[in-house]
Parts: structure tokens; C-alpha cells; sequence
């Protein structure tokens, strides 16, 4: 089954981070993205541009309404991503718990749907 895993960050902290923490950041990061796909696991997975570059689009009252950043302000943003294959849910979050941010922010597990499958309740 596949599962999506969301990556939600303050975006403020990152602007406050010293260099050497950040660098050390994007080094656990590319220590867990080469183990997961080693591992077998890994379908995709990128890292999104802040919230500041975010376009929200909605229909009301049958018009387009286009709005700069998100829909709603949180104190944490979704930062990126990684789509994995994990034979179930327990596996799906051992392996988001591996996630760097999970750390600091949180990591949300979501199962995608299969094509014709109901959706879980």
C-alpha cells in the first residue's frame, strides 16, 4: 500500500537556523532519503517552496477565488513530502518517525486511496 508522508515545519525556524544546524539538517535528510530508497520503500518525494510562494484557489458561489498563500494559518506548514510503499500502517510510521522533522515538527500519514477502493473511516 502506498502512504503519504506530510512533512509539517514552522517555517519561521528554519530563517533563524545557524548554518551549521541547517547543514546538518539537510545531511540527516539525505541520510534518510538514501536509506529509504536502499530500503525499497521510496516512490517520490520533494521539498515544497515556503508558504509565502503558495497560491490558494476555491469556488464560491460559482466563482474562482484566488487567494496568495495558504488557506489557513498554522503555526506549523507543510514543508514537503515523501510518497512510500509499506506493507501497512505500523511500517508507514516506523518509517515517518525517521523522518528528520519529526523531531521538531510532525510527520502526517496518510494512506492513498487505490483506484476504486472506498475510502477508510
Amino acid at each position: 500500500m502506498k502512504y503519504l508522508l506530510l512533512i509539517y515545519d514552522e517555517e519561521k525556524r528554519f530563517d533563524k537556523m545557524p548554518e551549521t544546524e541547517m547543514r546538518q539538517m539537510l545531511s540527516d535528510y539525505g541520510q534518510f532519503t538514501q536509506g529509504i530508497q536502499a530500503s525499497g520503500h521510496f516512490q517520490a518525494a520533494a521539498r515544497l517552496q515556503p508558504t509565502a510562494a503558495a497560491t490558494s484557489v476555491r469556488i464560491r458561489d460559482g466563482k474562482r477565488v484566488v487567494t496568495d498563500g495558504p488557506f489557513a494559518e498554522t503555526r506549523e506548514q507543510l514543508g514537503g513530502y515523501y510518497l512510500i510503499e509499506a506493507k501497512d500502517l505500523d511500517e508507514a510510521i516506523g518509517i515517518a518517525a525517521k523522518i528528520p522533522s519529526a523531531r521538531r515538527g510532525t510527520v502526517e500519514v496518510r494512506p492513498q486511496m487505490e483506484a476504486g477502493a472506498p475510502a477508510a473511516a
